[in-house]
């Protein structure tokens, strides 16, 4: 297994590249500002079990595979992209009433966001890349198989990801309060989401293999 410095150098090199927000962060934080603190928690909890598939693939070399093939990666690229087109339309879609007065905002359910995160993140080739060029430099094939050292790797990204998630979720989640009071503040979230799902969207399709 790694020894302690490779560990450490991995933890704040992970660090560094989760604290930049990305297409996760601005998923969590749409969903936390839209619905609140406990749904921002709930996304974050499906976006890191969606980061337990690609830690497997990566593990199983199944990432390498699909980065090494321009076709797969194109196929896994568009259908993601095909998801978050179909997310950000029906955000701008979605009508508004111009009433004034404090309305209910209608919650979907912890079920729901749950596999939409997990989902949003299976289906971003960015995150199997990250484990197939970024963990990999920090494995010693000297030390013993390098699978279970993926792994290992792969359990202290996702312990610093929902630490760093979690705290986007919870800072964000502030703004929910002087968001969700007004039905024309509703709308105008709903159109910033939109664009975000849209933005993101817009990003995956300049990926390469």
């Amino acid at each position: 297994m790694p020894d302690i410095t490779h560990l450490a150098l991995f933890c704040a090199a992970t660090l560094g590249l989760l604290l930049v927000p990305g297409p996760a962060v601005l998923y969590i934080v749409t969903r936390s500002v839209s619905q609140g603190r406990s749904a921002g928690l709930v996304s974050v909890l499906g976006v890191h079990t969606g980061s337990l598939v690609h830690i497997g693939a990566a593990a199983l070399g199944i990432s390498a595979l699909i980065a090494a093939s321009a076709t797969a990666f194109t196929v896994v690229k568009y259908v993601g992209v095909a998801y978050l087109l179909w997310l950000g339309l029906r955000k701008l879609m979605k009508r508004g009433g111009e009433s004034e007065e404090v309305v209910e905002l209608k919650v979907q359910s912890r079920r729901r966001l749950f596999w939409e995160g997990f989902v949003v993140n299976v289906l971003n080739p960015k995150t199997a890349v990250f484990f197939l060029t970024f963990l990999p430099l920090f494995t010693d094939p000297a030390a013993g198989p390098v699978g279970p050292q993926i792994l290992l790797l792969g359990a202290l990204w996702l312990v610093l990801g929902m630490a760093s998630d979690g705290m986007y979720a919870l800072l964000s989640s502030v703004l929910a309060a002087r968001l969700r009071g007004s039905v024309r503040a509703r709308r105008r979230l709903d159109v910033s989401s939109g664009l975000v799902y849209l933005g993101l969207a817009a990003w995956l399709t300049t990926e390469k293999a």
